[in-house]
């Protein structure tokens, strides 16, 4: 093992992104800690590399499962350097139409999962001043699409909380970065998508086309997966890394639009937003 070798976990690593992240680290000589949910899968993880390659099963929903799997990583296999943070699922459907249950269920995986692990890897990474901290966000956490209303909140959500965490330990040697995909050749908007059922005659016009042309792109997709893992490692040895990594040009040209529509408003209204200050007429009796 060379100097530059870590000791990396990574959440959700049986399929898409997270596997590619994975098998691309293990390549690359580093050390990885992957969870998954099945024993199945499991098993077929650490096959990948008997002596580098570690399984955990995980549920990230479950805080106190989280908190015990990181320790043990501690313990057993070694001080944490990296953590990817790529556990999480779609769900698509207008959002009237998707009941508050998936709702939450979506945010409890994509939100709740991801600062359960962010804040087990934190104590151990404060101590050493160091680490890396990653989260997979998406696009959809800097432009939302409609048709993906409760995914694109829990990425916003993530987003924030990512960036706030940031600024809060940067002091202490340790780094954060949102990686926001664009569509890449993975499950994701297959069979790891869940799909409200449709009750809402009104949306057909709007959202029958959007869901017809997601599942005819499925595996169809733009974006490589080895690229991405590619992109990653390549962020992981830089000393200033990124706090946003967006990766596909698809992303890149919807993030920008996204980013010029904000720009457009604030400049169409910016004597409206300048207006409630208080001035000094205010405080005339």
């Amino acid at each position: 093992m060379t100097a530059t070798t870590k000791t990396i976990l990574i959440t959700g690593v049986s399929s898409g992104l997270g596997r590619a992240f994975a098998t691309a680290a293990l390549a690359a000589g580093h050390c990885v800690v992957g969870t998954v949910r099945k024993d199945a899968d499991a098993q077929a993880f650490t096959a990948l590399h008997p002596e580098r390659a570690h399984a955990r099963l995980l549920d990230v929903t479950d805080d106190a499962a989280v908190l015990a799997v990181v320790d043990e990583v501690e313990r057993s296999v070694g001080p944490v350097d990296v953590l990817i943070a790529n556990a999480g699922y779609g769900l698509e459907g207008t959002f009237e139409e998707t009941p508050l249950s998936d709702l939450r269920a979506q945010f409890d995986v994509n939100v709740f999962g991801a600062a359960a692990t962010i804040q087990a890897v934190l104590p151990f990474m404060r101590e050493r001043r160091r680490g890396h901290v990653l989260a997979v966000t998406s696009m959809g956490g800097l432009a939302s699409f409609p048709g993906v209303s409760a995914y694109c909140g829990s990425k916003y959500a993530l987003e924030g909380i990512l960036e706030a965490v940031g600024k809060e330990i940067a002091a202490f040697g340790i780094h954060v970065t949102a990686i926001e995909p664009g569509s890449f050749r993975t499950d994701w908007a297959g069979r790891s998508m869940v799909r409200t059922p449709r009750t809402i005659p009104d949306y057909d016009e709007m959202f029958e086309p959007i869901r017809a042309a997601r599942q005819s792109a499925s595996g169809n997709q733009l974006g490589n997966p080895a690229k991405a893992a590619a992109a990653l490692l390549h962020i992981l040895d830089a000393p200033n890394p990124p706090a946003h990594l967006v990766l596909g040009s698809d992303a890149l040209r919807l993030v920008r639009a996204g980013r010029k529509a904000v720009d457009r408003d604030l400049g169409t209204w910016e004597e409206l937003t300048l207006s409630t200050d208080f001035t000094s007429a205010d405080d005339v009796p």
